[in-house]
C-alpha cells in the first residue's frame, strides 16, 4: 500500500472513532428521522423563546411560527415503532414499557400547541407568552420522563 495513504486512512478512522456519534443504520433509519423531526420543531420554536426573553415581540412573526410549528409537530411520532430502541437513540425505555403515559404527554403537547396558535396572533405578549410557556412545559415533562439527556 502506498506509505502515502496509510496516514491518510488511519486519520480517517480516527475522526470517525472520535465524532462519539452512533449512525442509524437500520432500514428507514427511524431515529436519525424523529431526531430531525424534533430538531425541525425546535428551529421554529425557539425563536419563539427569544422573543419572549427578550424585547423583539414580533405577532406577526410569533404567529408564523406557531403554525410552522403545528405543521411539524405531527412527524415525529411516527418513527417511535417498538423496533425502535437502539443507538443512538436518546429515547428511554419507558416510551415503550408505559405506552400510555407517553401518549398522554403526547396529547398535552399537542393540546398545548393547538392553544398557542389559537392566541398566537394576539398583540399582547403576555398572553402568547403564558401559552409558549405551557408548549415549554409539556415539552420538558416528556423529556424528563423519556429522553435521556
Amino acid at each position: 500500500m502506498n506509505k502515502r495513504i496509510v496516514p491518510i486512512l488511519a486519520s480517517l478512522l480516527f475522526l470517525s472513532a472520535c465524532s462519539g456519534e452512533v449512525q442509524d443504520t437500520r432500514p428507514g433509519q427511524p431515529v436519525a428521522h424523529r431526531r430531525a423531526a424534533f430538531k425541525q420543531m425546535l428551529k421554529v420554536f425557539e425563536p419563539m423563546g427569544v422573543m419572549m426573553r427578550t424585547d423583539t415581540f414580533d405577532a406577526q412573526k410569533f404567529a408564523t411560527l406557531a403554525k410552522a410549528l403545528l405543521q411539524r409537530r405531527e412527524v415525529p411520532w411516527q418513527y417511535f415503532k417498538p423496533d425502535t430502541d437502539y443507538p443512538p437513540t436518546k429515547a428511554k425505555p419507558a416510551v415503550w414499557s408505559d405506552p400510555k403515559t407517553f401518549e398522554a404527554d403526547r396529547k398535552a403537547f399537542f393540546k398545548a400547541s393547538d392553544h398557542l396558535a389559537a392566541v398566537a396572533g394576539t398583540t399582547d405578549k403576555q398572553q402568547a407568552k403564558a401559552a409558549y410557556e405551557a408548549v415549554e412545559h409539556a415539552c420538558h415533562t416528556c423529556h424528563d420522563t423519556f429522553k435521556t439527556h
